[in-house]
């Protein structure tokens, strides 16, 4: 029963989803745009292909881009938190290589 229920939910949300895409909005309304990953790709460098792989499954390269300055200490709690607490898809052998390209790209000196 709650298959169905949810199957149902998630139809009716993306068929309103779909019809307030094709809608104008009303006059005088205000725009405003999200980050979201606009201009905001992971930075290059040894490990970004496995920092990608298991980050962008859950959430954008914009929120990753946008964090304060983290400590390697801070950035492996992080990637800690992001498997223990959120069912993150790293692996025990993936933890250095993420942890090594966040702290290089986006950490403190």
């Amino acid at each position: 029963m709650k298959r169905v229920a949810i199957t149902a939910a998630i139809a009716l949300l993306g068929a309103g989803a779909a019809a307030a895409a094709t809608v104008a909005p009303p006059k005088g309304a205000v725009s405003i745009t999200l980050p979201g990953d606009a201009g905001m790709a992971f930075k290059p460098g040894p490990g970004v292909g496995v920092a990608q792989a298991s980050c962008l499954t859950c959430h954008s390269s914009a929120y990753v881009s946008t964090q304060p300055v983290l400590s390697r200490a801070q950035w492996t709690a992080e990637v800690v938190k992001m498997r223990t607490a959120y069912g993150a898809p790293i692996t025990d052998d993936q933890v250095t290589p993420i942890v090594d390209y966040l702290t290089a790209q986006y950490g403190k000196p």
